[in-house]
């Protein structure tokens, strides 16, 4: 695949701005139809109309993909990657011109949203790409799809020329042994309370199964299906319990987990203290 390298214009910086980063999925959070990445949900290279309502969302999903777990997945299901011609240091995008057609870069408008589950909020951010747009990034690392994956799972880009990888949760390669592909299952120790959190009702944050949201500050709030999620995305430390009312066993969590039957409560969680 062509591996073009143009300039790229100076980094947004490691932050996303005047983006609004929130908790869980698009479809969690009732995004419209034809949007986002669901405006190209076979793959390809969206331009006009379609990239413009392309850019309107970004999913970033910590999940699994053909051999790759984990890896990040967009919206669509689709395999995300990372260019080892770029730089996360300062953060920079080497593709451009043809690359860019075979590699289409995550972009998103000012004032977009960008939905993570199983990625730290820290660790997302853009830069501003040769063209002036804005390419999102994982830990510095601008991220991309492959135009030849045009359904879920595949992950056909994996090593393409020796340079290219999917992209862990942590921005590091998926599939390589040294690529930082490890990240903790339950967040950051010193994460701040969380008001929200998106249960969903299958493992991985997935959207194959049905999900709820809850939300609060400083009181208990019981999940109105409880007892049936496996996995929840959280901007930050809450307390979950097995009980309605905050009665039962309890753990605090510290932001995301992708699977709660390894802190043993998968399809436990009946209510959850935001404090």
């Amino acid at each position: 695949a062509p591996a073009g390298s143009q300039a790229a214009a100076p980094a947004d910086g490691a932050g996303a701005g005047d983006l609004s980063l929130l908790p869980g999925t698009a479809k969690s959070n009732n995004s419209a139809p034809g949007m986002g990445d669901w405006a190209v949900p076979n793959g390809g290279v969206a331009t006009g109309e379609t990239l413009q309502n392309a850019q309107k969302w970004v999913q970033l999903t910590a999940s699994k993909a053909g051999d790759l777990d984990p890896v990040v997945v967009n919206g669509a299901g689709l395999t995300l990657y990372r260019f080892d011609n770029d730089s996360n240091n300062p953060p920079t995008s080497n593709c451009n011109g043809d690359c860019a057609a075979t590699w289409p870069p995550v972009t998103v408008t000012p004032g977009g949203k960008i939905f993570i589950a199983g990625i730290k909020k820290s660790a997302v951010g853009t830069v501003r790409r040769a063209d002036g747009t804005r390419q999102v990034t994982i830990n510095g690392w601008p991220v991309y799809r492959f135009a030849k994956d045009t359904k879920r799972g595949d992950t056909l880009g994996q090593g393409v020329g020796g340079t290219w990888f999917g992209v862990t949760p942590t921005g590091g390669k998926a599939g390589v042994s040294d690529g930082g592909q490890n990240t903790p299952d339950n967040g950051d120790a010193t994460a701040p309370p969380a008001t929200s959190a998106v249960f969903f009702d299958d493992a991985n944050f997935s959207d194959n199964g049905a999900s709820q949201g809850v939300a609060g500050k400083n009181e208990c709030q019981n999940l109105a299906r409880p007892g049936v999620a496996s996995s929840v995305a959280a901007p930050g430390s809450l307390k979950i319990w097995t009980g309605p009312n905050c009665t039962g066993k309890s753990q605090v969590i510290n932001g995301d987990v992708s699977n709660l039957a390894t802190i043993g409560f998968d399809d436990a969680v009946a209510s959850v203290r935001f404090s």
